[in-house]
């Protein structure tokens, strides 16, 4: 056997330095971007809200819903209202996913998943924003069908006027 093909201990224990080095540097990779995503001299652009932010997380979306809605009935009865203003107009879609479209909680496919809705189920939209692309589309739609859930648009079919953005 030649020398070449067996590997010797000195060339085992440098490959071992070289795989602890590099998860070492992968594992201290997300801080270091958390730290300073953009680099130095870098123009911040007002662009569409980072998907990945609270901000777009549809709980958060929900909670801001719902205080706006309380306050809405607080005025209501302060101006002697029997009964508040009609709500805002929901948007209504088709799930054109098959077997069935996975609902998330932001506009991201690496989000957690928090549901499913099944194939020709008719969804009700409350908003859309820019997302991850799917296919092709960075849409996202808020749906609000029990529990608030984000799902891609690039799966569902608008059913009368397209959604508001949020």
């Amino acid at each position: 056997m030649s020398p070449l093909s067996r590997p010797s201990r000195l060339r085992r224990l440098g490959l071992c330095v070289a795989t602890g080095t590099l998860a070492a540097l992968t594992a201290a990779a997300p801080a270091a971007m958390a730290a300073d995503p953009q680099p130095v001299g870098q123009r911040a652009e007002a662009a569409a809200p980072d998907p990945t932010s609270d901000e777009l997380s549809a709980s958060a979306l929900q909670r801001e819903h719902e205080a706006q809605q309380k306050q809405a009935r607080e005025e209501a009865k302060k101006e002697g209202q029997a009964k508040p203003q009609a709500p805002k107009r929901t948007y209504k879609g088709r799930v054109i996913a098959k077997p069935y479209l996975l609902l998330r909680d932001k506009p991201t496919r690496s989000s957690r998943i928090v549901g499913s809705v099944e194939y020709g189920e008719i969804v009700h939209i409350f908003c859309k924003t820019e997302g991850d692309n799917v296919d092709g589309n960075n849409r996202w739609y808020l749906l609000t069908d029990g529990t608030w859930a984000w799902g891609s648009a690039r799966y569902i079919e608008n059913i009368g006027a397209a959604p508001k953005w949020c």
